[in-house]
């Protein structure tokens, strides 16, 4: 069924070791919109560590703690008075991700009075205060959450603990499918729903890439290894295509949609527009 070469998986870099600074590029945004919030001494001395690692961020931890914060991170913290739970809304407006050396339950009871929708809602992580687990919370792929997480187990040796489907069983992506190489996404919010889910449930799905790079896979989502899904049928044109055979149809391409697919491609269609430098 499939035509053209997929795209082949290729060999990952050997992680860094725990402790050593996270490349730049493992962040989901540029620096300075990452905030680390720590609540006690022992939280504050992990944030520092993570500020080391991670470029830009920044500590946020309680006045009474000054003096260990500024000797966990100095030049790149800031102190606040009164609760944790005050400071929310400013960390929100003013951060695209926030790792929260606090509670599990504790964040969620922060953070749930401010929550608005996935698409601006920023990425949010817990660290345990032993720098065991990574657990992302919130936005774990628009709001970068789970490549937060990655971050910190590259960083500081904690394991990213992730609980999407896609990124559980190392399956495609749709909603970042070219996200790391700058493609744009054309779909509705039903669209990719319907399309995520015919991925993550093993249904037939066809990928046509007309344009853009094909080594995408190896950094697809922080990283996948081993061949394509065996689900994802691989096209190089889309007239290639019977849509009525596929639950969702990923087309990467520089053209307009033909009329003739309109219809036919309607409520399962995904387009990825890939930079016009990537031919």
């Amino acid at each position: 069924m499939s035509a053209g070469a997929p795209p082949q998986a290729g060999t990952h870099p050997a992680p860094a070791e725990a402790g050593a600074p996270c490349p730049e590029a493992l962040l989901p945004f540029p620096p300075g919109r990452l905030a680390v919030v720590a609540i006690t001494r022992h939280g504050i001395a992990l944030a520092g560590r993570v500020v080391a690692a991670l470029p830009g961020a920044r500590l946020f931890a309680p006045r009474k703690y000054h003096s260990e914060a500024h000797a966990a991170a100095p030049g790149a913290c800031a102190c606040y008075e009164g609760k944790v739970g005050a400071q929310v809304p400013a960390l929100f407006a003013n951060f695209d991700g926030l790792v929260a050396i606090v509670s599990l339950g504790a964040v969620v009871r922060l953070i749930a009075p401010h929550l608005k929708d996935k698409d601006s809602d920023p990425g949010v992580v817990v660290l345990d205060e032993a720098a065991r687990w990574a657990i992302p919370v919130l936005s774990g792929h628009l709001g970068g959450a789970n490549a937060i997480a990655a971050a910190l187990q590259t960083a500081i040796g904690a394991t990213a603990v992730l609980t999407t489907a896609s990124d559980a069983r190392g399956t495609l992506a749709v909603d970042l499918l070219g996200r790391e190489l700058g493609w744009s996404l054309e779909a509705s919010h039903d669209e990719l729903v319907r399309a995520s889910a015919a991925m993550v449930n093993d249904e037939a799905v066809a990928l046509v890439q007309e344009a853009g790079r094909r080594d995408w896979w190896p950094g697809h989502a922080n990283g996948r290894s081993g061949p394509l899904p065996a689900n994802l049928h691989c096209f190089d044109r889309l007239e290639e295509v019977e849509p009525e055979c596929f639950g969702a149809v990923l087309w990467i391409a520089h053209r307009t949609l033909p009329a003739a697919y309109e219809a036919r491609l309607a409520g399962k269609r995904v387009i990825y527009r890939p930079g016009v430098e990537q031919a």
